[in-house]
């Protein structure tokens, strides 16, 4: 088995964190410090070790959705002691890692897990899964710059793939929005209502694919039902 995978498995990271781990020397085998990627080890024989701790293969995986408050950071730790998503997960006694992220100021749908194979599915680009958000959006974009944030936008050095908006409420001075992305780049959705003139005023992710957030109150969570494992292993 893949070293990283294996880790991911453990429920150390995701493959990809697993990877930078490693290459930060953060990783030994059998005692001995690995800095090449893609190096096999065998789960029953070797001792993996991550950061001078012995890691052995979950026992139980878990899969939890949270709807993420504004001021959680997604990550497991925080350089500058901000609250985290895992603050709000009392009574789980394994070791969960949230897949992908939210921006500090975005709230919403989450899921965490200790599934590295989930993980690495849900996203790795090549998966193409889109995410639904509401946008509560500066004044109300018309026609044409709907038409320019579906068709793609320039943002940083890349230009966005085709996505989707549907405006459901117009206000005087504001609008909210339904957007669909199939990306995951840092605060896509807000430099992408920026660059057609329309900031975010406050957004949230309503789905991920077909797992819908649904009445699930903020800061609170629940366990995915076996029926929502079994899709998203299937995308």
């Amino acid at each position: 088995m893949r070293l990283n995978k294996y880790m991911a498995l453990c429920g150390v990271a995701s493959r990809r964190k697993s990877d930078e781990l490693i290459q930060n020397k953060k990783v030994k085998v059998n005692g001995k410090i690995i800095e090449e990627l893609g190096i096999s080890v065998d789960e029953n024989q070797d001792i993996v070790e991550v950061n001078g701790k012995i890691i052995n293969l979950e026992q139980k995986n878990v899969y939890i959705l949270i709807n993420k408050p504004e001021g959680y950071v997604t990550t497991v730790k925080d350089q500058f002691n901000r609250k985290t998503v895992l603050d709000l997960v009392k009574d789980i006694d394994e070791r969960i890692y949230p897949i992908g992220r939210l921006d500090y100021e975005t709230s919403g749908l989450l899921i965490l897990t200790n599934d590295g194979d989930l993980t690495y599915r849900l996203t790795h680009p090549k998966h193409e899964i889109v995410k639904t958000y509401l946008a509560r959006l500066k004044l109300v974009p018309d026609k044409i710059k709907i038409k320019q944030f579906e068709s793609g936008l320039k943002i940083d050095d890349y230009t966005t793939a085709p996505a989707e908006f549907k405006i459901i409420k117009k206000e005087e001075k504001q609008s909210m929005c339904e957007i669909k992305i199939h990306e995951g780049k840092n605060r896509q959705v807000r430099k992408m209502c920026k660059a057609i003139g329309h900031p975010v005023l406050s957004l949230k992710r309503a789905a991920i694919g077909n797992i819908q957030l649904g009445n699930l109150k903020v800061g609170e969570y629940r366990h995915l039902t076996q029926k929502e494992i079994n899709y998203l292993k299937s995308l």
